[in-house]
C-alpha cells in the first residue's frame, strides 16, 4: 500500500529511530514543522490499520515499528512515479535528474559502476 506524505515521513522517523512512541515521533517531526501530537497519533493509528506500522503494549504506551522497509518502500514510490511521470521510461528520468542537477565526479563513477553491473547481467 502507498504511503501518503505524511504517513511517509513518519516512516522516515521509524526507518532512523526504529521501536519508539507517538511522542518520540511527534518530537522528531516538529524538529521540522509544527505537528500536533494528535494528528501524530491518529495518523499513526491508520498506519496501523493500513499494516504500515507494527504496535507493541508497552505499560501506558504503545511502540510502533515500521512493518514495510525502506528499500520496498522506495522501490513502490519510484515505479509509480516512474509510470505516472515518465510514462514508464527510466531513461527519461535519469536523463532528467542528471541534465537539471549538478552532479559530482563520486556520484557518476557510482552511476558508471551500476551502468557496468547492469551491462554484465544483460
Amino acid at each position: 500500500m502507498k504511503p501518503t506524505e505524511s504517513e511517509l515521513e513518519i516512516l522516515q522517523v521509524l526507518w532512523a529511530l526504529g521501536q519508539v512512541t507517538v511522542r518520540q515521533v511527534n518530537d522528531e517531526l516538529n524538529k521540522k514543522r509544527e505537528i500536533g501530537y494528535t494528528t501524530t497519533l491518529k495518523l499513526m493509528q491508520i498506519m496501523f490499520e493500513k499494516k504500515l506500522v507494527t504496535r507493541t503494549d508497552e505499560g501506558r504506551y504503545h511502540l510502533y515499528q515500521s512493518a514495510v522497509s525502506e528499500d520496498e518502500t522506495q522501490q513502490q514510490l519510484l515505479d509509480i512515479f516512474v509510470d505516472t511521470a515518465f510514462k514508464g521510461s527510466a531513461m527519461k528520468l535519469v536523463m532528467q535528474a542528471l541534465g537539471n542537477h549538478q552532479t559530482s565526479a563520486e556520484e557518476l563513477d557510482e552511476i558508471k559502476k551500476l551502468i557496468a553491473q547492469l551491462e554484465q547481467n544483460n
